[in-house]
C-alpha cells in the first residue's frame, strides 16, 4: 500500500505560479511511475504530467512549456507557471506499482486561477 498526501494548492491570479507537492509513504519501493491528474466538475479526470523511475516524462499538450514534473526521494512535485483560468481544477497525485499493477491516489488539492 502507498499513501499519498498532496499540498500546495490555492488561489492564484492568471500568469502566476504554484508548486504542488505529493508525499508518498508505505511501500514506495514498488512505485514504477508517478503522475499528476486534474479534474473539473462534470468532466473526466485528465492526465497532466507523468514521470517514470527512469526520469522520462510526458505532458499534456495544454501544459507543455508551462508545467514541470519532478521527484525527489518520495516527494513528487509539479511546478506550474503562467497559470491560466483553464488550469482551475482539483489536482490529484497518482502512482502505479509493480508487480500488482495497483494504482493509488491522493485526496486532491484545489487549484483556482482567477483575478
Amino acid at each position: 500500500q502507498v499513501h499519498l498526501v498532496e499540498s500546495g494548492g490555492g488561489l492564484v491570479q492568471p500568469g502566476g505560479s504554484l508548486k504542488l507537492s505529493c508525499a508518498a509513504s508505505g511501500t514506495t519501493f514498488t512505485i514504477i511511475r508517478r503522475a499528476w491528474y486534474r479534474q473539473v466538475p462534470g468532466r473526466q479526470r485528465e492526465l497532466v504530467a507523468l514521470i517514470f523511475n527512469s526520469g522520462g516524462t510526458t505532458y499534456a499538450d495544454s501544459v507543455k512549456g508551462r508545467f514541470t514534473i519532478s521527484r525527489s526521494e518520495n516527494t513528487l512535485n509539479l511546478q506550474m507557471n503562467a497559470l491560466e483560468p483553464e488550469d482551475t481544477a482539483v489536482y490529484y497525485c497518482n502512482v502505479a506499482t509493480m508487480p500488482s499493477g495497483d494504482e493509488f491516489w491522493g485526496q486532491g488539492t484545489q487549484v483556482t486561477v482567477s483575478s
